[in-house]
């Protein structure tokens, strides 16, 4: 099937009798991309799907899984009069620990908070305000740290001094291995992130069958994407025969795009890291190296992580994990809504809470 027939309502059926005709016991399938769960729940892929298969949302959508902690430091960096914000819009309207407190709300008092659509868009920033110190709050996946990387790259060249990254990015293989590791892990099969493998290319998935033998499928974002995707890995299953299948070979090469990869690499080392809900996954974060620890927020300014996951009302932690669906939260809709989000998952457009809330899944 061709890519550009998927929005055809006849390959649309045909993969979905497929699918419901298979028989095969109860299986969970996770999607780890925040983009894949929002297009799941757009495109009422799980209303086409028989009772024994289960789509479970996974630590995909980067705002959600920022833990409360780095909220909290970020805030009060805010509050800096001489400090400029600079950050994409999902970050936004995220809460801290402190009632009422978010950059939106504190954007709305006068802190200096701008939103923007690139990490170049910060160095910017702070070119043409030199007298104010412009934090780049970094915050994705292999995705979007080479552009980070490049920000900083650029700011050097150009000899700005009073721009700063805040490194929230992370690195997908840790967290994968880590909830695999789980003691309580049931997932049967992934749903591979179209947007990152287009870095990691399929050898940066491979560990999760030759290590792991568990049923993968590299996905692109139409709806016969994901639900051919999720064929294929009903079909590993029945078949006992557990592979890495790119579906998404459009975007996606055995090699990736390694000098975005590398470019990771030359800015940023791995280092242990705090996921909402998760807790310090080693390995799992990134910061800046040591030679360029004059555009790191954290050193400059001195601020101290708290390493410790703690418990809040909203169960957004829970939702990442895979462990509980949205609608399992008592806050979903009612307390917690897009107008006033108690948590990130309800708070980003990729967020499982946001995806369910606008859609109207149950």
């Amino acid at each position: 099937m061709l890519w550009n027939q998927f929005k055809n309502p006849q390959d649309i059926q045909r993969i979905v009798k497929a699918i419901n005709e298979m028989d095969i016991p109860p299986i969970k399938i996770m999607e780890i991309c925040g983009t894949h769960t929002m297009a799941i729940a757009k495109s009422g892929i799980r209303s086409l799907l028989p009772q024994n298969v289960k789509l479970i949302s996974g630590p995909g959508c980067p705002v959600c899984v920022t833990p409360i902690e780095r909220i909290d430091s970020i805030i009060e960096l805010a509050k800096n009069r001489d400090v400029v914000i600079a950050t994409y819009g999902d970050m936004l309207k995220v809460p801290g620990s402190k009632y009422g407190e978010s950059l939106e709300r504190l954007k709305a008092i006068g802190a200096n908070v701008e939103m923007v659509y690139s990490a170049i868009d910060a160095v910017e920033l702070a070119k043409h305000n030199k007298d104010k110190k412009v934090v780049f709050l970094g915050i994705g996946f292999e995705t979007t740290t080479p552009g980070t990387s490049l920000a900083i790259q650029a700011a050097k060249k150009a000899g700005i001094k009073n721009f700063f990254v805040f490194s929230m990015h992370k690195l997908v293989e840790p967290i994968l291995r880590g909830l695999i590791e789980m003691p309580d892990f049931d997932i049967n099969g992934f749903i591979c992130p179209g947007h990152v493998s287009v870095i990691l290319g399929e050898r940066g998935l491979e560990f999760l069958v030759k290590e792991y033998k568990i049923p993968s499928v590299i996905c692109g974002f139409e709806a016969g994407d994901i639900l051919t995707s999720i064929y294929k890995i009903m079909l590993q299953i029945k078949e006992g025969n557990a592979k890495l299948e790119n579906e998404y070979m459009r975007a996606v090469s055995y090699e990736g795009n390694r000098k975005a990869f590398q470019s990771i690499f030359e800015y940023f080392e791995p280092c242990d890291d705090l996921w909402r809900g998760i807790g310090l996954v080693p390995m799992s974060g990134l910061k800046l190296k040591e030679e360029f620890s004059e555009y790191d927020a954290i050193e400059h300014f001195k601020i101290k992580l708290d390493n410790t996951d703690k418990e809040t009302a909203c169960k957004c932690g829970e939702v990442i994990k895979g462990k509980q669906q949205p609608t399992g939260c008592p806050l979903f809709g009612k307390t917690c809504t897009p107008e006033n989000p108690v948590g990130p998952c309800m708070v980003s457009s990729e967020g499982a809470c946001a995806a369910y809330y606008k859609y109207q899944v149950i």
